[in-house]
């Protein structure tokens, strides 16, 4: 059985993001759904999982959770565009 750990970035009916971690990512944004996630996604739901990336450890996933949210809205919509071949641009247009 894989130990994976996961960065996840979701998108916010408001139209904010929101990163994460879990080493469980189906489960986490049923929660986040659900309204039982984070405190920053309730009220701000449906949420949609626009990213994850697999770690092998939970270390590293939670140092580019971290690093991301140092980022600047700007440079993180360049990183999802970069990181989702412009899945996430095309995404964002539909909304």
């Amino acid at each position: 059985m894989e130990n994976n750990h996961y960065f996840y970035v979701l998108h916010c009916k408001d139209n904010s993001l929101y990163a994460g971690y879990t080493n469980n990512l189906e489960k986490r944004v049923k929660l986040h759904n659900e309204g039982k996630g984070a405190k920053y996604t309730r009220g701000r739901g449906p949420v949609e999982l626009i990213f994850s990336k697999a770690y092998d450890n939970k270390s590293d996933a939670l140092k580019a959770e971290y690093e991301f949210k140092q980022w600047s809205r700007d440079k993180k919509e360049k990183y999802l565009v970069n990181e989702t071949g412009g899945t996430y641009v095309a995404a964002k247009k539909l909304r």
